[in-house]
């Protein structure tokens, strides 16, 4: 016995995933988080601009717990 297939419209749409019919997106997600990253990101730099000593201490604590857990 033959079946059909039905033909699914979003296989050959070739739009952005936000844009299938159907499809739940939140419109300015995307740039929201953008911002939030490039926020994050600049309060880092300034931070270890302003304080190099949080960047030494950063590295010291990740090379104490790396080598603790080599033994």
């Amino acid at each position: 016995m033959t079946q059909r297939v039905r033909h699914d419209e979003r296989e050959g749409f070739r739009g952005t995933s936000a844009d299938v019919p159907g499809r739940d997106a939140a419109p300015g997600r995307g740039e929201f988080l953008e911002f939030l990253g490039m926020a994050l990101a600049a309060g880092a730099f300034v931070l270890c601009v302003v304080h190099p000593e949080v960047t030494e201490a950063l590295v010291r604590h990740l090379a104490m717990r790396t080598a603790g857990l080599g033994h």
